[in-house]
């Protein structure tokens, strides 16, 4: 037996489980955030979504995104994972089709899950900002749809291989690839949606309209942020000591950071330290962090994380202004936050912690050339991923529609949806609709 495979194999999959139960940080975050009529329904649409993605990513999306073909999207092993592992015995010639996956050398199917649960974490963003007024299956469609095709061919550009990753373009772990995706996809659908009734006064006025659980909130953030442990080192598809150790400092590191520099701006702006611009900002720092994590100091991160959650309680207040109805703030804390880790790396890369890859940044004497690539690769994806979101969720909604009725969103999805509820015990009162 090959010791390091093993050890490393043991350590991609602890790290795609970690990735896993981010799923129930995601449903417990939203969930908080909304009302209490809407819970099962959130709770439904994060229990499915990973199903969905699974089959969709299995069938066509894996192939799309790592199998073998142009700059564009992979062409090999479409149709369900096909083809010899892209890890040669010794002596023998590469004969796979995964060949952007050879540079490590675990298992085939544990490369395959630890991309999985990337993929379904895409998914996933989109369902807090389209919460509380989208129909069930028109969600599941857009998710199928996103994971199949969307995700795997911007995801191809950078980590298959494609054009951007020739460029020079870097996303270690996905603040790109993963948290800018889901935010542009999810940023359509609130376009396409639009806000729930309620939000906005007739004169313009933001009306605020409470989440109805923040300790279901915060503990949804506590298991995000320690999803991340796997998410970020995880990425290193081997168990180097080194790396995976500044990895989850760098990590840490960001997302308190963000937490505390998000409730100092909220404090400062609103009168109050708001528990949910607290949460945003770690997961801010969080996402934030996720491009550059392996090529930055600890020193870095602090700022990159303190950045990225002060950012995000401007955007949440951004998006009110734009009368852009975002329930739990992910196009902020995805968008807003992926772009500037993107951009991060172009800054704040240093060669010493990972040789031969990016270079330095701008700030520790790099030059531009970096940064640049970095915007190139930010533009690309955004443009690609809105452009097709918007081109599908108006297709949705023209042949089976996106949003419930009046009647049912006043009611709550979780009866009209659902057909039950989340608290059938309690009296629930709703001074908004």
């Amino acid at each position: 037996m090959d010791w390091k495979i093993a050890l490393d194999t043991v350590w991609v999959l602890v790290a795609a489980m970690l990735v896993f139960f981010m799923n129930l940080g995601f449903a417990l975050v939203e969930s908080g955030f909304a009302r209490a009529k809407n819970t099962v329904n959130i709770i439904s649409k994060n229990f499915v979504v990973f199903a969905v993605a699974t089959l969709a990513f299995l069938i066509v999306g894996w192939g799309l995104m790592y199998g073998d073909g142009n700059g564009f999207m992979g062409l090999k092993g479409l149709f369900f994972i096909g083809g010899a592992d892209n890890s040669p015995a010794v002596g023998e010639a590469y004969s796979g089709v995964y060949s952007a996956l050879n540079w490590t050398g675990v298992p085939l199917l544990a490369k395959f899950f630890f991309q999985l649960v990337f993929a379904g974490t895409a998914a996933t963003i989109v369902s807090g900002a389209v919460a509380e007024r989208i129909k069930y299956v028109s969600f599941i469609v857009f998710s199928a749809i996103l994971v199949a095709f969307i995700y795997p061919i911007v995801g191809h550009w950078i980590w298959g291989g494609g054009w951007l990753a020739q460029l020079g373009f870097w996303d270690f772990a996905g603040s790109t690839v993963v948290h800018s995706v889901g935010a542009w996809a999810a940023l359509a659908g609130v376009l396409v949606l639009g806000p729930r009734i309620g939000k906005y006064g007739k004169d313009g006025s933001v009306r605020a309209i409470p989440g109805h659980n923040m300790t279901s909130a915060m503990t949804g953030c506590l298991i995000l942020w320690f999803g991340w442990f796997g998410f970020n080192p995880g990425s290193t598809m081997a168990a180097d000591p080194e790396a995976i150790s500044r990895i989850i400092v760098t990590t840490n590191v960001a997302a308190a950071a963000g937490a505390l520099a998000a409730t100092a701006i909220a404090w400062w702006l609103l009168g109050k330290p708001d528990i949910g611009m607290t949460i945003n900002g770690a997961l801010a720092g969080l996402v934030g962090i996720t491009a550059s994590c392996a090529f930055v100091s600890v020193e870095s991160s602090l700022i990159i994380g303190a950045i990225a959650g002060a950012m995000v309680v401007y955007g949440v207040l951004a998006l009110d202004k734009f009368k852009l109805d975002d329930p739990v703030g992910a196009i902020a804390v995805h968008g807003m936050g992926g772009i500037f880790g993107t951009l991060a790396v172009g800054l704040f890369a240093q060669d010493k912690f990972m040789p031969g890859t990016t270079g330095d940044g701008l700030l520790f004497g790099g030059g531009a050339g970096l940064l640049m690539n970095q915007l190139i690769g930010i533009a690309a994806v955004g443009a690609a991923v809105f452009a097709a979101s918007l081109a599908i969720w108006y297709a949705i909604k023209l042949t089976i529609g996106v949003r419930v009725s009046e009647e049912e969103e006043m009611e709550g999805l979780d009866i009209g949806e659902h057909g039950n509820r989340a608290y059938p015990d309690f009296v629930m009162t709703e001074t908004i609709a």
